[in-house]
């Protein structure tokens, strides 16, 4: 709302009448001035727009909030006897911090040709009021970033895949000790619980989150990227090590078995990968993805000497050839001629799902080149998938993987992992 100033400035302080009014002041230590109504010392404002210095504002002409007005100044003037400010207003509440400018009072002439003297107390504010269209993106990115569910965005934050037992819950647990923020999954929500709380109370820590995750379901795959998107606005780490039971690979070797051997070891990892790859490009410091593979994989095991060639050679690769070789190879295995045309015929579907994991991995790494992407085999280990026949602790199988998530950025990638060390499988 914008007033007007009392009318007849200035008259109770001309000639005779103004010198008694001024004395009666003086004496009651500070009357109120009948045509003010205020106190000698009390702050006016008035406005002056930058860059529009010759209008005041008023209540015809307001401030223009558009004004490039992005350094006003605000100055605070304390008023003094001689004459009311010509124009005052209230600030326009519509109006925003752009309608701040120089405040100043009008300066009266004295009768005798003096100008009266004002007491000024003045503070010079400089108020940035750039435009949404002058607002950069990379300013709007960083405000959205520290302003997820107003929450302190953890240095590293990585993302387990099966993580609710075996060597994904080992690896969940030594990578919160390292001090990586670790989002354990699982398909079962009360296991992955229960899972985040014993690692929470075993082991002290408070880093461990759990989000249910089924790799093979489209909507939990967007769950979980919504979740992570909203509450952290990126990814640093991804760990796939979901696997289907070996043994049962072994003693079944049906095609409906094969089939999902291949989704859940293959498929699902290379969804649950392209679900969080745009989180993982936001990573500040260049992503880390670690998949986990087997002996099995390595190609010297693969019969068909022309593929073993073929798949030796990344540059001719690609997703959609993938598909087509496994397609191949289901076909046959349907058919029965896994011998014949050269696949593998030990742990066949197990082992054609982890060497297309190693040419993944690959494929990824080469189309990837500023983050860290590598397949790790962590041994034999002891877990239910083997039926715990294996001979290494999950402790000790965990150890390649979590150095792999942590390589620095200028370690290896698009390279195969036994356990800890650098080995060879194509």
């Amino acid at each position: 709302m914008w007033a007007q100033p009392p009318t007849k400035p200035g008259s109770a302080f001309r000639g005779e009448h103004g010198r008694r009014l001024r004395r009666r002041r003086q004496s009651s230590g500070g009357a109120r001035s009948h045509d003010a109504g205020r106190r000698r010392d009390e702050i006016v404002p008035a406005v002056k727009i930058a860059g529009d210095s010759t209008r005041r504002p008023n209540a015809t002409h307001p401030p223009n909030p558009a004004t490039p007005s992005a350094a006003a100044s605000l100055l605070f003037c304390r008023w003094a006897g001689g004459g009311t400010p010509a124009k005052y207003f209230k600030q326009n509440p519509a109006a925003g911090a752009s309608s701040h400018a120089v405040i100043y009072p009008k300066l009266k002439p004295h009768p005798q040709g003096r100008v009266q003297r004002i007491a000024i107390f003045a503070t010079r504010i400089r108020i940035a009021t750039p435009s949404a269209a002058m607002q950069s993106s990379s300013t709007r990115h960083r405000l959205e970033a520290v302003n997820h569910d107003h929450e302190t965005i953890p240095e590293r934050l990585a993302v387990v895949t099966g993580g609710s037992r075996g060597i994904g819950l080992e690896v969940c647990r030594q990578l919160a000790l390292q001090g990586v923020t670790v989002i354990l999954t699982a398909r079962d929500e009360k296991r992955g619980k229960d899972a985040v709380e014993s690692l929470c109370h075993e082991s002290n820590l408070s880093n461990i989150i759990f989000h249910q995750l089924d790799i093979l379901d489209g909507n939990s795959r967007a769950s979980l990227a919504r979740y992570i998107n909203s509450r952290f606005g990126k990814l640093d780490i991804l760990l796939s090590g979901k696997a289907v039971n070996l043994i049962q690979s072994v003693i079944v070797q049906t095609y409906d078995e094969a089939v999902k051997c291949l989704n859940t070891n293959y498929y699902g990892l290379k969804w649950i990968t392209e679900a969080l790859l745009p989180l993982l490009k936001q990573s500040p410091s260049g992503a880390r993805i670690v998949n986990t593979t087997s002996l099995r994989s390595e190609l010297k095991r693969m019969p068909n000497e022309k593929l073993r060639d073929e798949l030796r050679n990344i540059d001719i690769w690609d997703e959609a050839r993938i598909e087509a070789m496994l397609n191949e190879f289901l076909l046959d295995l349907k058919n029965e001629r896994l011998e014949e045309a050269g696949w593998p015929t030990m742990l066949p579907a197990y082992s054609m799902s982890k060497t297309v994991v190693n040419l993944y991995t690959r494929i990824l790494a080469k189309r990837h080149p500023e983050m860290r992407i590598n397949c790790v085999h962590p041994g034999f280990v002891n877990t239910e998938i083997n039926w715990n026949t294996g001979i290494i602790p999950p402790e000790e199988g965990a150890r390649g993987a979590v150095k792999a998530a942590l390589l620095p950025q200028d370690g290896p990638t698009g390279c195969y992992f036994d356990q800890t060390e650098l080995g060879e499988a194509w």
